[in-house]
């Protein structure tokens, strides 16, 4: 009787698969191109001017000239909404109504600015009828953030129809953009 002995295996050839490179040479094109794509994004901004340095006429900064944003941050539903109409029908601009972004809570007031002495905040303050603390945010667009809190009443009945400005200096007054529509289903207070 004879011992089997293990036949030796016939050699294949090792076919070479074109998938795997072809896919690596796709998927470093889309990192390239979408590295090319964010550096352009980051170094060439379109960006329009948040405010423009102008000379005002007889140096006096009125409503039409200042964008207020109006926060709910713990008044009852509405009074935000309620405050913003009565700021635009004094001639204010109105950014964004809204609660609160950051979630901050206020007893009664508080408007956020440039400046505390900063012409668009004084203005926007002269509405109040009740006191509130300026928080200087150092903002670039010069816009006015107006806070209401549940101690919040209402506007001042008189408020403040312009502020004096410096004869020989300029403010930067804000770039007013077209007001957008609240999408319905959106509580704005």
């Amino acid at each position: 009787m004879t011992a089997l002995q293990p036949q030796p295996r016939p050699r294949r050839r090792r076919r070479f698969h074109w998938q795997t490179p072809v896919t690596l040479v796709v998927l470093i094109g889309f990192l390239v191109g979408g590295a090319w794509w964010g550096w352009n994004s980051l170094t060439d901004s379109t960006a329009e001017p948040n405010c423009v340095e102008q000379k005002l006429p007889n140096n006096r900064l009125v409503p039409k000239q200042v964008v207020v944003n109006v926060y709910n941050g713990g008044a009852k539903a509405g009074t935000a909404g309620k405050t913003a109409a009565d700021l635009q029908k004094r001639g204010f601009n109105i950014g964004r109504v809204s609660n609160e972004p950051n979630g901050d809570k206020v007893d009664i007031l508080a408007v956020r600015g440039a400046d505390a002495k900063a012409p668009e905040v004084l203005l926007v303050a002269g509405q109040l009828a009740q006191k509130a603390p300026v928080v200087v945010d150092q903002r670039e667009d010069h816009t006015v953030d107006v806070v209401v809190g549940k101690g919040y009443t209402k506007l001042n009945a008189k408020g403040l129809t312009s502020v004096a400005v410096p004869a020989e200096g300029t403010v930067c007054v804000p770039v007013v953009k077209p007001s957008q529509p609240i999408p319905s289903g959106q509580n704005p207070s």
